[in-house]
């Protein structure tokens, strides 16, 4: 099928696509009335208004109630302060609002180059997504922790330590899940970030415990360890390990925790590598993939961590298999076996989600870093040549014909390779920054999507260029002879579909959570 090849027509096609993913998401899914909004609001305003506990509001006619930490209520307490349909409307508008600032954080300023069509699409995929659904319907708070993580990443990303943490301990504090971006952290070595992270939570706890101190103590003496406040474990919308195994019937604590190690370790083993080849946003993913299987509960709606996944997946080159990945969990296929989850076709089947989870664990691309990122390098040598009381002859750096840049960085590697010299590379939001210097000679380089420029002073050391820069002699100069200085240079790179009968997700199945 041809693209659009006018605006009208893509206009006109957008138009279609909206009006169609509007009609199914205003009737195929089951929307959820705003269930968890009406726990927050119902807990906020019974602790405010009529001295109740966080922890005492139930649902009428459910055993369900407020079931995150004391710090996420106080920050709730604004709602105490407005109606429901209110505190509705301001949970779609903060919900769209993080939905924005996470694609930004991921995405990265100036890197969407897909236009107004691009953005149209996006918007409709994303509506069809049932997580999202879910999250925007039952009124979660999913959104606004995925923000706030994926701002961390990006700050992690681009070098741009100082704050980096903040946003993983917010929402270590308002729900438990995220936690694990601080397991991240120290496993992978930021110890600054972790202490940030792990200070900002501690924090947060501390002053949820000033402010609710009884509600503090009951959520951490007897609600964190009853299960039974969240939901059956069994219920299909579990997709976490524990989910698969209450749905085979499995009880053993022992075998819970044995596969919680091994996906843990999985999980340390290849963010670690991912680090270490610079891609932080396949780190984040992956934690994200490893905290949703983990958990001992994980609603659909908790798998908006899959997203940043997706993405990667794309990046590196394998869109067909991203989009199978996603159309599967647009289908709500898991509700199939709401009923009766027995029987082989009932564990692959009532556990789909569970399985993409595991898959993109495994399987999931490091290291393929958008146009124009570098890996995080450091390297310095024991010691570099004292300085050259006489000047050599220097040859210029030019783009002759005939001089390809393989060549010119070959001969510059043998050059600098015969040379003591101390530098760092330091990649910043997909520019390495290197400083080299040796036998007098300094250079800052800067390189995006293969170029590098830089600065030199004179003196007998060489600095190669990368990519798109070649380094020529003079005629009648071969490669090697004469010596080479660093030339300066540019580059501007170019709710769910369920059977009728089935109720899923009702106030008789589950909790907030």
């Amino acid at each position: 099928m041809s693209r659009p090849g006018t605006d009208r027509s893509r206009l006109l096609l957008l138009l279609a696509l909206a009006t169609a993913v509007t009609a199914f998401t205003a009737t195929v899914p089951l929307l959820r009335d705003w269930f968890d909004l009406r726990v927050y609001y119902g807990a906020v305003d019974g602790w405010i208004h009529h001295g109740a506990g966080v922890y005492d509001y139930r649902v009428p006619g459910t055993p369900y109630g407020f079931t995150y930490p004391p710090f996420a209520a106080v920050l709730m307490l604004p709602m105490a302060l407005i109606g429901l349909r209110t505190a509705i409307v301001t949970a779609l508008l903060l919900n769209v609002a993080a939905l924005a600032v996470a694609v930004r954080a991921w995405v990265g300023p100036g890197r969407w180059n897909h236009g107004w069509y691009g953005a149209g699409l996006a918007v409709c995929a994303l509506a069809l997504y049932e997580p999202l659904r879910d999250t925007f319907s039952f009124g979660q708070v999913n959104l606004l922790l995925l923000a706030l993580v994926l701002t961390d990443a990006r700050l992690l990303t681009t070098g741009r330590t100082r704050w980096a943490g903040v946003g993983v301990g917010v929402a270590a504090a308002v729900k438990l899940t995220p936690a694990l971006f601080i397991g991240l952290l120290l496993v992978t070595r930021r110890w600054r970030a972790a202490a940030v992270a792990a200070g900002v939570a501690a924090a947060a706890t501390a002053l949820a415990a000033l402010v609710a101190p009884d509600a503090s103590r009951f959520y951490w003496t007897r609600a964190l360890w009853d299960t039974s406040r969240v939901g059956r474990l069994d219920y299909v919308s579990n997709q976490s390990l524990q989910g698969v195994l209450a749905r085979l019937g499995v009880e053993s604590r022992a075998v819970w925790a044995a596969s919680v190690l091994l996906v843990l370790c999985v999980w340390a083993w290849r963010a670690r590598r991912a680090v270490s080849a610079g891609d932080w946003r396949a780190a984040f993913a992956l934690t994200g993939l490893s905290a949703c299987l983990v958990s001992p509960v994980t609603w659909v709606h908790h798998l908006v961590w899959l997203l940043p996944s997706f993405e990667l997946l794309v990046r590196a080159g394998r869109p067909r298999l991203a989009g199978a990945l996603y159309a599967v969990l647009c289908t709500s296929v898991v509700w199939l076996w709401f009923d009766d989850a027995s029987g082989v076709d009932g564990f692959l089947g009532s556990n789909t989600y569970t399985w993409i989870t595991l898959g993109l664990l495994v399987w999931l691309p490091v290291g393929h870093l958008p146009e124009g990122r570098r890996p995080t390098i450091r390297s310095t040598s024991a010691t570099a040549a004292p300085p050259s009381t006489a000047a050599p002859p220097i040859s210029a750096a030019c783009a002759q014909p005939g001089t390809s840049a393989a060549a010119a960085a070959g001969v510059a590697a043998d050059v600098v390779a015969a040379s003591p010299a101390a530098g760092d590379v330091v990649d910043a939001d997909g520019v390495a920054t290197a400083t080299v210097a040796a036998d007098g000679v300094a250079a800052d380089a800067v390189g995006a999507d293969g170029v590098v420029t830089g600065t030199g002073v004179t003196g007998t050391g060489t600095v190669a260029a990368g990519a798109g820069t070649e380094l020529c002699s003079g005629p009648g100069r071969g490669p090697g002879q004469g010596r080479g200085r660093v030339r300066s240079a540019s580059s501007e790179p170019t709710g769910s579909t369920r059977p009728a009968a089935a109720n899923p997700q009702s106030s008789s199945a589950r909790a907030s959570s």
